[in-house]
């Protein structure tokens, strides 16, 4: 089971790096909870501390930020650009949100009542990257506890994988084949999907469906790092026979979801907010589509940031 914040006494790192937020590490590699930022008004000084915390930790946690639906649209847009949800849009699917910018990322429905666990929205792999179903580069992703909240012994974490870390780490003949053939993975949502409930969706046919090319090796901005861009939704490797796609992409993904590169986070109150970076973490629901699982009213905000190697949208090839 990854290592959950509630049940670690993790050291408290204010430090010289930073001056106008605290910082609490939660893992000895990644991971922080923030305290102190002003959400309806931070300084530009507090703002690009934020930034650079996020550059190190890959992802931060907010508890009780005060933000409504406007100030987390008006904070989020302080990041850079922001996804519009309209083109996701459905025939006949209502908004539950007032803003085009809020994805609905909860599960409940528009009367406020626990979907379905055998619904399609409720099936989900434990570990993906959200970055990697689009042809933008969506670096942050700001999750934002609206109405209601799970408890952590109700099983309503979501957890995060150290990809940063995990590449560091990797045996070095594995590190120099990736590194020297700069393979590219295909990704499809449907795939994900059909390895989370392969009888629930064992009609769709995977290989009709796009998909996006993205490095499996990335060096992250920000940190200067390099990192593993790899999780649930990676359907194969580029110009390599589908044995060897396959087997990388089954080792490099049990690789980054190791125990030591992984923490849990639990939502405590409405109005909690987790912002990670998708090209430095991988992360996933805790118990995806659990009947046990609670009720929770969440949306998040998506940064879009001009990347450095453009993803590409590309039809399928069948292997």
């Amino acid at each position: 089971m990854a290592n959950s914040i509630q049940e670690k006494g993790n050291v408290d790192t204010t430090g010289s790096d930073f001056k106008t937020i605290r910082v609490k590490e939660l893992h000895p590699t990644f991971g922080a909870e923030i305290e102190g930022v002003d959400f309806l008004s931070p300084s530009d000084e507090q703002f690009e501390e934020v930034l650079r915390a996020m550059a190190k930790y890959g992802f931060c946690v907010f508890r009780k930020t005060g933000m409504d639906d406007a100030a987390h649209v008006e904070f989020s847009r302080r990041l850079g650009d922001l996804d519009d949800i309209r083109p996701y849009i459905t025939s006949g699917r209502k908004m539950r949100y007032e803003y085009y910018e809020l994805f609905d990322a909860g599960n409940v429905d528009d009367d406020g009542n626990v979907i379905d666990p055998n619904s399609p929205k409720a099936q989900a792999m434990r570990f993906s990257t959200s970055t990697a179903l689009s042809t933008h580069d969506e670096h942050l992703i700001l999750f934002f506890a609206r109405s209601s909240f799970p408890h952590l012994a109700m099983g309503g974490n979501t957890d995060f994988a150290d990809s940063r870390t995990a590449f560091d780490e990797l045996p070095e003949p594995l590190k120099d084949e990736v590194l020297k053939n700069d393979y590219v993975a295909a990704h499809s949502l449907s795939h994900s999907r059909k390895k989370a409930a392969p009888d629930f969706f064992k009609d769709v046919d995977v290989n009709s469906q796009p998909m996006y090319l993205h490095k499996l090796a990335q060096l992250h901005e920000p940190s200067k790092r390099m990192n593993l861009y790899v999780a649930a939704h990676a359907h194969h490797v580029e110009d390599v026979s589908k044995e060897r796609s396959d087997q990388l992409l089954e080792t490099l993904l049990e690789h980054i979801t190791q125990e030591k590169y992984r923490t849990s986070v639990a939502w405590e109150n409405v109005g909690d907010m987790i912002i990670w970076d998708n090209t430095s973490t991988a992360w996933g629901l805790n118990d995806p589509g659990s009947s046990k699982r609670p009720g929770f009213d969440m949306d998040r905000s998506n940064d879009l940031r001009a990347p450095s190697i453009q993803p590409q949208q590309v039809q399928p090839i069948a292997l």
